[in-house]
Parts: structure tokens; C-alpha cells; sequence
């Protein structure tokens, strides 16, 4: 008795996003014949680039968590490993109704390891130092219930509301472009719960999660915002080297193509975009939470009516200044705002050449880059809607990076500027978002030959992205 090789089975990405590219990556190197579809012009979703004055600076993310070794294995793989850059020491400040100040050296999501330290205390005065320390006496079982929590439920419970107000809020807020109420916790910040739990206390919590990304340097805490990295030449260059990679492995990559529509067919699935069907064995759906449900749902009848909310629109502002008064960095690498702040439009400043020394030496003498973002989902509804036009943004923008930054900053010293705007692209993890998107999930492996991938199902970040995808097409591969 004979048999014949197996047929090399067919795979279909529809997003051209990291999670896209990775997911068609992984399929590749399993022996898939791969097509992706992006329906935008450019690869990479939210890892974006754009030139501004000469500059080839990222879009969209700039940095990584280094929380785990995720996307440093992958840098790896892909001959980016020794460009990967830690930002410069300085670290980050907080701009409250008072002034600015430096944020917590030791922190997640701005919650301290210590209420004590010189810079919590002067944050939050004596008396919020007291109720915060107070969280060390508390039964652990305070926030670390199984019923969902968010983040401002869990940090007032344990800290207290000026840790809430005066570090947490700005964090979150830059960070998730959200009000700490409507976040669920465990999407923003996994495993803290967990360790409350295990250590007995949220402050100890936090240090646990610090040390595991400070391999070494326990005893040395790490600046505010020194929990990343970058890549030499911007985080945009890690998309250049996956479109290069797949395109050695044989991938067919189709930009400009939107999917419309999904169906199953008898071997696996059918698949309309621009105009044309696509067949194939395995689908990953690597868009948007609205988007894969709105494409999946009418095959896959379990997760009908079960779209996520959309994500939050940013939009991001660079300047590229001639302005040798900045050489001093007087806010380290960037600022967060607090919600309160009167005055102040943007949620967040990035002073860019203050942070990464690759782009200043490419910046030159005396130019700086900075970068601040608006918008954010107020739970009260009560955000004025800010600036919305290009020009309204960079008003806003010379405005509030001189106050900011403490440098008086007009069109003058102006080089070059950008607008760049996110409509919904930013995950968007309400609470009880994590446990529906699990739903989602599930149903769709039930189906069978589908995986969904994406920062609104993985959590926020390229760490929790790359992490998530290649476990989910391991097992879409292996099955």
C-alpha cells in the first residue's frame, strides 16, 4: 500500500497588524502556504512610522515592556537583537493641579511598591503616604476576589483615592487612554491580582512584578518609565524585518485588500475581499475586537451580538523643534497629566530625543522631538471634547508642551510637525472586556480552523501581543 504526500495546507491572515504578520510568520514556518490581507496601504497597525523634518520617527508605539522576553526573543529572530536600546535614565514625571513631579520609581501602572518613597511622599503628601501604607495591614483578600475589578476599584480599595487621583489616574491615562473606573485589571495589568494573593499586599505585589523585569538589579530600582525598550531606529523597524522575513518564506502579502465577509465552506473557509474569494484550510482573524466579530459572526452563530466596544480615539502630535533650552531634559523623558490638571489638553508629552540617544544623535544639536496625545474615555463624560483639527491639535500642542516642559515653545521653533490619528485602534479593556473576549475566543476555537488574535484580546501591548499570538497559532498549527 502507497500514499501520497499530503497537499500543503493553506492559511489565511486578515490583518496586517503585529499580530498579523507574526500569525503568518509562525503558520510559514509550520509549512502553511500563507496569504495575509491588510485593508490599509502600509503593514504594521499601531507599530506605524512617518517622516517628519527629515526624521524617520515611529507613529504608533515606540517602546516595548520588558516585563517578559517576548519581544526580545523575536527581535532576536529576526536580527534585531543587538539594536534593542533601553531609554535614558531621567525617568518620567506626573503634572498634577500643583505642579509637576516625579513619578514612583517603583511602580505598575503607577501604583507604588513603597508609599514611603521620597517621591510618593512628596506626590501624595503625609497623609496619603499614611492611607496608602495601610494596604500592608489589609486581609489580602481586599480586591483580590474572583468577581471582576478595575483598576480604580482595586487601588481606592487598597490605597486609597490621591494614589488613585495623583498616580494612578495619569498613568492609565496615558498609557490606556481611559479612565482607571472603566478598566478591568486583570486585562491592564496581569498576574497583579494573583500576586496580591500571593505576597498579601498590592505594594508587594508590585515590587514582585518589578524585580522579574529588573533581572539583577533588585537591590537598584529602576527610574519611572524604565520598564522598556526600543530598537535602534524606531519600533517601525521590527515590522520592515517581518515584512522581509515573509517575504523570504514564500508569504503572499496583498495590501489594499479589506476583507467583507466570511463563510464556511466544507475543508475550511471562504473569505471575500476586494472583490475576490479566497479559500483556505486555517483563518486567523488579527483585526480589531468590532471588526472580527462583525466578520465572524454570521459563521460562527455563538458569538452573534457579542461585539466589543471599540477602543478609544488618539490622536498624536509631534513637533520636531529647534530648541537647544530642552538639551537639559527638564521633565526626563516625558510627562503624564493628570486628569484634574486645569489647563492642559494633552494626557501625555514624550520627549523623544530625551528619552532614546539614537534619535537624538539623529536629531542633531539643539533639535528635539516631542511628541503629546489627546484624547481619552472619561467615565463621567464630562472630557470637553479637545481639539480635533490639525491645526487646533498643534495650537494645543505649542501650548501645552510649554507648560509642560516649563519652555516657552511657539511656531517659530517649529521644524516640522505631525498629526497622526488612531480611530479605535487602541484596545479598549473595559471591564468584563477580558471574560467576553474569552467567550469570543472560545466559540471560535469550537468552531474549529479559526483563531482571532490582537491587543483586544491579548491586553494592551506589543508584550502581551507577541506572547498571546504565538501561543494561539501553536495551537491553531497543531491541530
Amino acid at each position: 500500500m502507497g500514499s501520497s504526500a499530503a497537499a500543503p495546507r493553506t492559511a489565511l491572515v486578515v490583518g496586517g497588524g503585529i499580530s498579523g504578520l507574526l500569525s503568518a510568520r509562525e503558520l510559514a514556518a509550520a509549512g502553511h502556504e500563507v496569504t495575509v490581507l491588510e485593508a490599509g496601504a502600509a503593514w504594521g497597525g499601531c507599530v506605524g512610522s512617518h517622516a517628519v523634518a527629515g526624521l524617520t520617527l515611529d507613529s504608533g508605539a515606540e517602546s516595548f515592556a520588558t516585563r517578559s522576553d517576548a519581544v526580545a526573543r523575536l527581535c532576536a529572530e529576526l536580527g534585531l537583537g543587538e539594536r534593542i536600546v533601553p531609554p535614558r535614565p531621567g525617568g518620567a514625571w506626573v503634572q498634577l493641579p500643583e505642579g509637576p513631579r516625579e513619578l514612583p520609581r517603583t511602580g505598575v501602572l503607577g501604583i507604588p511598591a513603597n508609599p514611603w518613597d521620597p517621591e510618593v511622599r512628596r506626590t501624595l503628601g503625609i497623609l496619603g503616604s499614611l492611607r496608602a501604607s495601610l494596604d500592608r495591614l489589609l486581609p489580602a483578600s481586599v480586591g483580590a476576589g474572583r468577581d471582576v475589578t478595575s483598576v480604580s476599584a482595586l487601588v481606592r480599595a487598597r490605597m486609597g483615592s490621591r494614589v488613585l487621583e495623583r498616580l494612578v489616574s495619569p498613568v492609565v491615562g496615558g498609557v490606556h487612554s481611559a479612565d482607571p473606573g472603566l478598566l478591568d485589571v486583570d486585562m491592564v495589568a496581569p498576574g497583579l491580582r494573583a500576586g496580591l494573593r500571593k505576597h498579601g499586599s498590592l505594594a508587594a505585589a508590585v515590587s514582585a512584578q518589578r524585580r522579574s523585569v529588573q533581572t539583577g538589579q533588585a537591590d537598584k530600582p529602576a527610574k519611572a518609565g524604565s520598564a522598556v525598550a526600543g530598537l535602534e531606529g524606531g519600533m517601525h523597524t521590527l515590522v520592515q524585518a517581518l515584512v522581509e522575513d515573509l517575504q523570504l518564506r514564500g508569504v503572499t502579502l496583498l495590501a489594499g485588500t479589506a476583507a467583507t465577509s466570511v463563510s464556511r465552506i466544507p475543508d475550511g473557509w471562504r473569505v471575500e475581499a476586494a472583490g475576490a474569494a479566497f479559500s483556505t484550510t486555517l483563518l486567523v482573524m488579527a483585526v480589531d475586537g468590532p471588526a472580527a466579530v462583525g466578520l465572524l459572526e454570521s459563521a460562527v452563530p455563538r458569538i452573534s451580538g457579542k461585539k466589543p466596544a471599540s477602543g478609544p480615539d488618539v490622536k498624536l502630535v509631534t513637533l520636531v523643534l529647534d530648541k537647544p533650552d530642552l538639551d537639559r531634559r527638564p521633565r526626563g523623558t516625558g510627562i503624564l497629566v493628570a486628569p484634574q490638571t486645569p489647563g492642559i489638553e494633552a494626557k501625555a508629552l514624550t520627549h523623544a530625543t530625551g528619552k532614546w540617544d539614537w534619535l537624538a544623535a539623529a536629531a542633531g544639536p539643539g533639535r528635539h522631538v516631542v511628541r503629546l496625545s489627546y484624547g481619552r474615555v472619561d467615565g463621567a463624560s464630562a472630557q470637553p471634547a479637545g481639539p480635533q483639527t490639525d491645526d487646533e491639535l498643534f495650537a494645543a500642542a505649542l501650548r501645552d508642551a510649554s507648560t509642560l516642559l516649563e519652555v516657552q515653545i511657539t511656531s517659530d521653533d517649529v521644524h516640522g510637525w505631525d498629526v497622526v490619528r488612531w480611530r479605535g485602534s487602541l484596545p479598549f479593556a473595559a471591564v468584563g472586556h477580558r471574560a467576553r473576549a474569552a467567550e469570543i475566543r472560545q466559540s471560535c476555537t469550537a468552531a474549529g480552523g479559526v483563531a482571532v488574535v490582537g491587543g483586544w484580546v491579548a491586553g494592551n501591548g506589543l508584550a502581551a501581543v507577541v506572547a498571546d499570538t504565538r501561543e494561539q497559532i501553536g495551537q491553531l498549527a497543531a491541530a
